[in-house]
């Protein structure tokens, strides 16, 4: 039963591999090997109508009219009006599918040129029949692979010398001259469709600098001009009391400190945004974790710092990101809380370093709602909302909200290696 079986096995899978080969053998003949077409100049397109297909089909009739009328003056043997006048069509209808089948087009005309070349010796050359395979050769040159592109070549040169008995030097001119023009407007084509990508990509580049610029202008007008305000305002307060006591003096120096600090910090970050390459200053780090609690303190914050662990350099997106949410918390606490006591921990893990911010009094109205909308108190703010971000960003992520005893807790866990958040928590 095995042998008798297996010879139909073997036809059905001769059968099916014959239909896959002659699949492929198809779609190569159709589109495989060209590329898409180049757009055209502007004046060869109007609207939905390519002119370059409508002379191709022009000119497809005009060498069909004239090959026919050829045929019939020549008279060759055995062959009928309608014969001949099936020769002429299948010698030039493949010019008018050149522009979307270029393989395709060369194939039927070489097929139709070195069959009639050979069947009807007598005939001789065609001069309509050798355009349309001239100007199809063309095609294949402009939108072929290069492996399709020598064949076709070869191909020409050795049909004209066998075929059609041509010399030498006349079968590599018909088949050099197509394929070389070919050639040199592939080249140029492509060299304009880069150029016009590269103009398109400088464009939105362009265009983002400038709503860059823009935004950078308006966040400068609103924003700078209020903090320079403040720090004026600071520096005059003293000198609108007579004997002034020293604490005031020292608390305006604060704001006034605070104020230009921020405006500094507002500049680079604008200077950011104006340009592709700015000059930024070095960002902040835990190293400055000292500053960020002495300017907490002097702005009526009872501030404890305490360590765990190993302190170590830790990449730069968490030590940047600690520090920004600590000053954040800190932030909060000065505005909803101001006079609290505020313990800062960080807890140095193998896997990742958990960052704690406690205020020991948790500001009415408060809730477990803070902890997904905004900062305490109001809820409107995004303090909370960026800090997590920060975390999110890192892979880790954070937990803002009031505790059983009274206070609001941050506690946000940064992952020193991938996938170490869950760990740390």
């Amino acid at each position: 039963m095995n042998q008798g079986s297996s010879p139909g096995t073997g036809t059905g899978t001769g059968t099916g591999r014959n239909a896959t080969t002659m699949r492929r053998i198809a779609a190569v003949f159709a589109s495989g090997v060209t590329r898409p077409p180049a757009p055209r100049p502007r004046w060869l397109v109007r609207g939905r109508i390519d002119l370059v297909a409508v002379t191709d089909v022009i000119v497809a009739l005009i060498c069909f009219a004239a090959t026919n009328s050829k045929l019939d003056n020549l008279h060759p043997a055995n062959a009928s009006s309608v014969v001949l006048l099936v020769i002429s069509l299948a010698l030039c209808a493949p010019l008018a599918v050149r522009s979307y089948l270029p393989l395709t087009a060369w194939c039927a005309s070489a097929v139709g040129l070195f069959w009639v070349g050979g069947a009807f010796s007598s005939m001789g050359v065609l001069p309509g029949a050798v355009l349309v395979y001239v100007l199809c050769l063309y095609a294949v040159a402009v939108r072929c692979e290069a492996w399709v592109v020598v064949t076709a070549a070869v191909v020409t040169g050795i049909g004209g010398t066998l075929i059609y008995g041509q010399p030498a030097t006349t079968a590599i001119l018909t088949a050099a001259v197509p394929v070389l023009v070919g050639v040199v407007v592939r080249t140029r084509r492509g060299t304009t469709e880069r150029l016009a990508v590269q103009e398109r990509r400088h464009e939105g580049e362009r265009a983002l600098l400038q709503e860059r610029q823009r935004i950078a202008r308006e966040l400068h007008d609103v924003v700078a001009h209020h903090m320079s305000v403040i720090a004026i305002q600071a520096e005059a307060g003293p000198y609108k009391v007579q004997d002034p006591p020293k604490e005031l003096v020292e608390s305006f120096a604060e704001i006034r400190a605070s104020a230009l600090s921020g405006l500094k910090e507002l500049r680079r970050v604008l200077g950011v945004l104006r340009s592709d390459t700015p000059v930024t200053a070095p960002q902040p780090g835990l190293d400055d974790l000292d500053g960020l609690l002495e300017s907490a303190r002097s702005a009526g914050l009872t501030v404890t710092a305490g360590v765990s662990g190993t302190a170590r350099l830790l990449p730069a997106g968490v030590d940047l990101s600690a520090y920004r949410i600590i000053q954040e918390a800190l932030s909060n606490a000065m505005r909803h809380s101001p006079g609290a006591a505020v313990q800062v921990k960080l807890y140095y893990g193998d896997a990742a370093l958990v960052v704690e911010v406690r205020n020991d009094h948790c500001p009415p109205g408060t809730s477990a709602a803070a902890e997904q909308d905004g900062v305490p108190g109001d809820g409107g703010g995004h303090g909370i909302i960026g800090m997590r971000e920060r975390a999110t960003m890192l892979g880790g992520h954070l937990r803002a909200g009031p505790t059983e005893k009274g206070e609001f807790l941050v506690t946000a866990a940064l992952p020193l290696v991938s996938g170490a958040a869950q760990d740390a928590s």
